[in-house]
């Protein structure tokens, strides 16, 4: 058995086995899935999709005070919105208290671990005077030697791992790449609180071996955590076997477009912000995920498909990436551009001002092919639609009431007798009809379909005019024509 102190390099050696691999995503019930967690869950599906292996998830909810149900179902609704199915069952930490207690009293049995029954009072006073020397503020490792035997009889105590303190520890992280940390520099942190309770750094230990999760695939933020998970690992390995060096993979973090550290201002809300508030297709959203610190090649629109087959950690990049909302809407474009007209409508239909009914439904989905070549998301799909289902006279906004001054009452009389005499009411033969107009009147054709835009939508901006035509049908037309001749 291998002394924890000298085990070698972490994933130095290790070759992932196709049919073997297993990566897990693990967030914190305190808030909403945010973008950053996005990522890093998506980058653990990917892996282990194109591994052929399994993708697990684990509700870290050890926190009681701050774990709610609203986030927890908060994140599973997310990851479900984005196509991110796990395998089996999510594991919740909590639950799992008493395993992480008793892999803490192996490892005391063992030696691995001892009883701290150092008190408040003495650790303050310990960080104190560190903090005072210039030292780095540590636990000192005062009751790392010593006999529980000297502590008063009943006096409470933590459990502490006898952490390596010769040597040194070096991670082949994936991405990072060699990263050597000095033994020296670690403490004798904590693994059973006074009350009992694991610690975050046991759980995450415990949880990841008894899961069977091969590889880590997490925020560099936790790069550190993984030197302290590494002697609990390496420890269990000593006593009992079977507990391997996991592969890292620590991505770097997400940044706004300006590099600064990702805020609310930049984006930083939760995924449900994106869905419910600027209306983004789930597979748009996923793939510019999956840009933010991945790439192949100059390839910027990626089908799931594709990105399974084409993920690994090779391609992720040491470097912040930057968020950019403006990038993520003009994706959004594509992806609505290329979707299904009815699946379009069904999305755009709750953020109407209006419940529509079936022949509404239809009429909207119809429009779908007019409106988004022009919308970059599904809000600009609902308001592009809106005019279809206003109510007669319709009310104008300021460029539509400027564009109907003047001689435009009288051009729209000319279009509305133009119209009213066509017999096949579709887009060929409507233009015929405007285009008529125009010429009779010695005007352009912007001169005649300004106008009668505006009195067909209520805006200045529209569809193709002959698409609005179409869509409205011949009464409806003629009708919102009719009250603009008289106003």
């Amino acid at each position: 058995m291998s002394d924890p102190a000298t085990a070698p390099a972490v994933g130095a050696t290790t070759t992932p086995n196709d049919a073997t691999v297993v990566t897990r995503f693990a967030p914190s019930p305190t808030g909403f899935l945010h973008i950053g967690g996005a990522r890093t869950a998506l980058f653990n599906w990917l892996y282990a999709r194109h591994h052929g292996g399994k993708f697990l998830l684990r509700i870290e909810d050890t926190d009681r005070a701050r774990s709610t149900q609203p986030a927890i179902d908060a994140i599973l609704t997310s990851m479900r919105w984005l196509g991110l199915d796990w395998d089996g069952e999510e594991v919740f930490q909590f639950s799992r208290a008493a395993r992480h207690a008793e892999v803490a009293y192996q490892l005391l049995a063992a030696g691995q671990a001892y009883k701290c029954f150092a008190t408040a009072d003495e650790l303050t006073e310990m960080r104190e005077a560190q903090k005072a020397a210039g030292r780095p503020m540590r636990y000192d490792g005062r009751w790392r030697d010593r006999s529980p035997e000297e502590a008063p009889e009943g006096a409470p105590f933590v459990v502490r791992l006898k952490a390596p303190r010769e040597g040194a520890t070096t991670i082949e992280d994936r991405v990072q790449g060699s990263v050597t940390v000095q033994n020296a520099e670690l403490d004798d942190f904590v693994l059973l609180r006074s009350d009992g309770t694991p610690t975050y750094m046991l759980a995450v230990v415990v949880d990841d071996h008894d899961m069977g999760v091969t590889h880590i695939i997490r925020g560099d933020d936790h790069l550190n955590n993984a030197f302290r998970q590494l002697p609990i690992l390496r420890a269990m390995n000593a006593i009992e076997g079977g507990w391997p060096d996991p592969v890292y993979a620590h991505i770097p973090l997400i940044h706004g477009s300006d590099g600064a550290k990702m805020s609310k201002r930049h984006g930083a809300v939760g995924v449900e912000f994106y869905r419910d508030e600027l209306g983004i297709l789930p597979e748009a959203l996923e793939n510019y995920l999956l840009r933010l610190g991945w790439g192949h090649g100059d390839d910027e629109v990626i089908s799931r498909d594709q990105a399974i087959e084409w993920f690994d950690l090779d391609g992720v990049g040491k470097s912040p990436a930057r968020f950019d909302l403006k990038k993520l809407e003009n994706l959004n474009g594509q992806y609505i551009r290329q979707a299904d007209d009815a699946r379009l409508a069904e999305l755009v239909a709750p953020r109407l001002e209006i419940t529509p009914n079936a022949e509404q439904l239809d009429l909207l989905r119809r429009s779908m092919a007019s409106l988004k070549p022009r919308a970059a998301n599904l809000n600009e799909l609902a308001s592009g639609a809106a005019f279809l289902f206003r109510t007669r006279p319709l009310a104008m906004d300021h460029d539509a009431t400027a564009l109907l001054s003047g001689s435009a009452p009288a051009l729209l009389a000319q279009v509305h007798a133009a119209l009213d005499a066509v017999e096949d009411w579709d887009t060929e033969a409507l233009e015929a009809a405007v285009r008529q107009v125009a010429d009779d009147a010695g005007v352009k054709l912007g001169q005649v379909a300004q106008p009668l835009r505006a009195a067909l939508t209520g805006r200045k901006t529209s569809p193709g005019i002959f698409d609005v035509l179409d869509l409205l049908g011949r009464d409806e037309s003629l009708g919102r024509i009719a009250d603009q001749m008289a106003a």
